[in-house]
């Protein structure tokens, strides 16, 4: 939902549009979003898994991410703000579209939870975050070295980044955009191949923005477990950065 253009803006229009008209449902699990519905506990268990790992944590621990500060880029309407905040952290959502931040601040107050939500640019943001995620958002960039770039900025030393997106193969283009896409599971148009990102790039636009890939984990899909952590990168993949 943010690219870099010459003017130094990383919101793009078109794209805050796109995903700004899913306002209305984001949180109808039968809605517009209902992929980012169940792919969101597969992402969950990933990132708990790296929190704890990374800290040392204790893996029942009920809130992990206490004392800590998370920042989601492109954090729709709170899909994964509301959960991070469960687990302890002090969280700060931004989003491109008007839309998505007044439905997710309208979500999180019915839910009695305090997350900073804003209309903002990864660019223009300031501070640093223990905890910086973005899932699903770079393959809607124009330049996605510029904006992991700008994530790396606001990640605090000793901090850890997430990042997931679909892999550029000929499963994920006929899984995510002729099936999903063609048959109405995604709203057409939200995603376009040509910016999908093979996982070998990836690491070296992390390494570019001086981080340094830590883990990758494929989300694949089968009739008997659904969407699922993997060793298979095929489909969709989740990485995990630290500075370099």
């Amino acid at each position: 939902m943010a690219s870099t253009s010459a003017t130094g803006s990383t919101i793009v229009a078109g794209e805050a549009r796109h995903f700004g008209a899913m306002a209305q449902d984001w949180w109808d699990p039968n809605g517009s979003s209902a992929m980012l519905h169940k792919l969101n506990p597969v992402r969950l268990s990933y990132i708990r898994d790296q929190v704890d790992q990374h800290w040392s944590l204790d893996e029942c621990a009920r809130r992990p991410l206490e004392g800590k500060t998370a920042l989601d880029v492109g954090c729709g309407a709170g899909l994964l703000c509301e959960p991070l905040a469960r687990m302890g952290a002090e969280v700060t959502g931004v989003d491109a579209a008007p839309e998505l931040i007044a439905a997710a601040q309208a979500h999180a107050a019915g839910q009695g939870l305090e997350i900073t939500y804003r209309v903002a640019d990864v660019a223009d943001l300031e501070g640093r975050f223990d905890l910086v995620t973005s899932l699903e958002v770079v393959e809607h960039v124009v330049d996605p070295g510029a904006f992991i770039k700008a994530l790396a900025a606001r990640l605090a030393p000793g901090g850890l980044m997430i990042l997931s997106t679909p892999n550029q193969t000929a499963w994920s283009r006929l899984l995510t955009i002729t099936l999903a896409e063609g048959f109405g599971r995604i709203p057409r148009g939200t995603h376009d191949f040509d910016k999908f990102i093979a996982p070998d790039r990836m690491k070296v636009l992390l390494a570019d923005a001086g981080l340094r890939c830590v883990d990758v984990e494929g989300i694949a899909v089968s009739p008997t477990r659904g969407l699922h952590i993997s060793e298979d990168l095929s489909l969709n993949y989740l990485v995990a950065a630290v500075h370099a």
